[in-house]
């Protein structure tokens, strides 16, 4: 599959439609099943996209119209592929509130669907009340949700338990629970990596109905509760801070402005996600990304310490958010 897949990639980045599904659309007649094609060539060419952008190699424009290439290639997929009975089950796919990268779902949804069973795709930001209702009145066996961001870590915990008070077993999936699902384990989730993993979960039953136990006990120091009650206040004031210290940054035009004050609400977003779960690596290796994605755009990864050293000077008395970015400055330049 790899010439298929390198010209899968010149299709995306030429932004052509028709050629992407035509690439797919031939795997199939030439014996690949659709998982195949799923897995092998879709997932992985939207993660090269990822990356591309990640060095700032493409920009959002050209990863959003490959974005949705790739979604049209999975419909194409979906609707060229003769339809299982569906014998399994029932099973909802959504993303967290908040969480817009849809396309992972998708296909989580797809192989489920190949593999047998009733699957209803509710797409991407679905609030967690509304989700709960949702599968509560439809009857499901279970549902599965994704999340790439791990600031939906606390939404995610809402959801789970929310569906174990209504009785529907819950997987969780997706970057933001950590590349082997260690913040899934903590709000008390069952985690699966990949579609494939998904779709062996749900056929284990015993193991569906015993998610690990939450370990958020130190969620009652209320650590998290005031930084996301002071997350306005935090923002102004390092962007206040910034704007003394980097003289850069006084040349900035109007949309680097807004791209600094959302880094800058990312950082808060992510160490208090970090705290919620209390691990610093999920703070210090946003930073490390944060770093890269800056240094590729110009930007001096040291510039993160300017924002960094004000937070923890505002947050002398958050004990474990002092911490976390204590880490956080150490691992910088």
């Amino acid at each position: 599959m790899t010439d298929a897949y390198d010209a899968y990639v010149q299709c995306l980045a030429a932004a052509d439609e028709d050629g992407a599904i035509d690439i797919a659309g031939g795997l199939l007649h030439s014996g690949h099943d659709a998982e195949a094609v799923l897995l092998d060539l879709v997932a992985p060419a939207q993660r090269q996209v990822g990356e591309w952008w990640q060095r700032n190699e493409w920009s959002i424009a050209q990863e959003h119209a490959a974005t949705h290439i790739s979604e049209r290639v999975v419909a194409a997929l979906a609707a060229a592929t003769p339809r299982r009975a569906a014998t399994r089950g029932r099973v909802v796919v959504a993303c967290l509130d908040g969480e817009w990268h849809a396309l992972p779902a998708r296909i989580v949804a797809e192989v489920l669907r190949l593999r047998g069973w009733s699957v209803t795709f509710l797409g991407a930001s679905v609030p967690v009340a509304h989700l709960v209702t949702y599968v509560h009145q439809q009857d499901v066996d279970a549902a599965a949700l994704s999340c790439a961001l791990s600031t939906r870590l606390p939404a995610a915990h809402l959801a789970v338990q929310a569906a174990r008070r209504a009785d529907v077993p819950i997987i969780v999936g997706g970057r933001g629970f950590g590349p082997d699902g260690r913040w899934a384990r903590a709000i008390g989730a069952s985690w699966a990596p990949d579609a494939t993993g998904a779709a062996a979960l749900l056929d284990d039953r015993a193991a569906l109905r015993r998610p690990p136990p939450a370990t958020l006990a130190h969620l009652g120091d209320d650590e998290y509760a005031g930084l996301t009650k002071r997350r306005g206040d935090l923002v102004d004031e390092a962007a206040a801070e910034l704007a003394r210290r980097f003289p850069p940054m006084r040349d900035y035009s109007p949309a680097q402005l807004d791209a600094t004050l959302t880094d800058l609400t990312h950082i808060v977003d992510f160490l208090a996600a970090a705290v919620y779960v209390d691990d610093p690596e999920l703070f210090t290796g946003f930073l490390a990304w944060t770093a890269e994605v800056l240094q590729s755009r110009g930007v001096p990864a040291t510039s993160l310490k300017i924002p960094l050293h004000r937070y923890r000077t505002l947050l002398y008395d958050f004990p474990r958010a002092g911490r976390m970015l204590a880490a956080g400055l150490a691992q910088l330049p």
